[in-house]
């Protein structure tokens, strides 16, 4: 099964305190489509790099994996954000990017593209936003989406119509319950999943940190709670969260989702956050591969 993910590369500076600052590749798609690519996924990467430092070191990384790269605009700089991470690991952003992204056509794949991803920066932002959604729109006949907003305030503005526009296009929706508290400030998270299921999606799911996860179909409510782990710092976890789930999905059509039962959420929520647990465990966006996310979910369920 093809993926893919449409979205933004970032060079994550991560400065910690008493620390030198290190560069991790990072953006949130781009981190999607590597989590897919480490568990063995064909993904392409549809994305704006520039021929500098920081855009060389994403490509090797992405592509390392094994993510295939569909350039579609080489903007001046590679995108970047500042990571200031506190003394629990937790982290704040300071970026530079801009997203313009003009790519008419689905570049090629390997095979016929069965599940698009889009999220963040790219999904919301114009002027590339338009394109992100116009392709996706016609991709979608034939592929299932998958949407998460990933919000990042200090770029988004007002962007509540926006992210229910890419709501709407979606049939599996992710977001945090940061996110959700940015967008509808006071609103409880089921009362937000039921908002955005008459929308059209099939799945919501919501993360919640050490308190773990939600699921929300039309028919089910499904809680987990997060696997103990030691955290390092939690970049990537809500991205390598993603993965795991489109992998644990990958080949199921839209009424297969839909269809989707209490024991299969539980299931999905332990295994994605088996792999979140996995990268808050170690420095920067590094999601683990199968082997890897085989042995942490064998572990927390021992």
């Amino acid at each position: 099964m093809s993926f893919l993910v449409i979205g933004e590369c970032v060079a994550d500076i991560v400065r910690g305190p008493g620390a030198a600052d290190v560069v991790h590749p990072g953006g949130s798609p781009a981190n999607v489509a590597y989590g897919l690519a480490r568990l063995g996924r064909p993904a392409t990467l549809l994305t704006q790099l520039a021929d500098d430092p920081s855009g060389r070191l994403i490509a090797a990384h992405l592509t390392g994996a094994g993510v295939r790269l569909a350039i579609g605009g080489v903007p001046a700089r590679t995108p970047s954000a500042v990571v200031t991470l506190d003394g629990r690991g937790q982290a704040a952003y300071a970026f530079d990017i801009a997203w313009t992204l003009t790519a008419e056509e689905p570049p090629a794949t390997p095979e016929p593209v069965r599940h698009v991803h889009l999220g963040s920066i790219a999904a919301v932002t114009e002027p590339g936003a338009a394109t992100v959604l116009a392709l996706t729109g016609r991709l979608r006949p034939a592929a299932t989406v998958s949407y998460d907003p990933n919000v990042r305030p200090a770029l988004m503005g007002e962007h509540g119509p926006a992210v229910e526009r890419c709501v709407a296009l979606a049939d599996l929706v992710k977001a945090s319950d940061e996110d959700l508290a940015w967008l509808y400030p006071g609103e409880p998270v089921e009362a937000v999943a039921a908002r955005w299921l008459a929308l059209g999606p099939a799945v919501v799911l919501v993360t919640r940190g050490g308190d773990g996860a939600l699921a929300v179909t039309r028919e089910h409510t499904v809680a987990a709670g997060a696997p103990a782990v030691a955290v390092v710092d939690t970049v990537g976890a809500g991205d390598s969260f993603m993965s795991a789930v489109l992998d644990a999905l990958a080949g199921r059509d839209r009424a297969a989702l839909a269809a989707l039962g209490a024991d299969a959420l539980a299931g999905l929520l332990a295994r994605a956050g088996a792999a979140a647990a996995v990268t808050v465990s170690r420095a920067g966006a590094r999601p683990p591969d199968r082997a890897e996310l085989d042995a942490a979910l064998g572990a927390a369920t021992a």
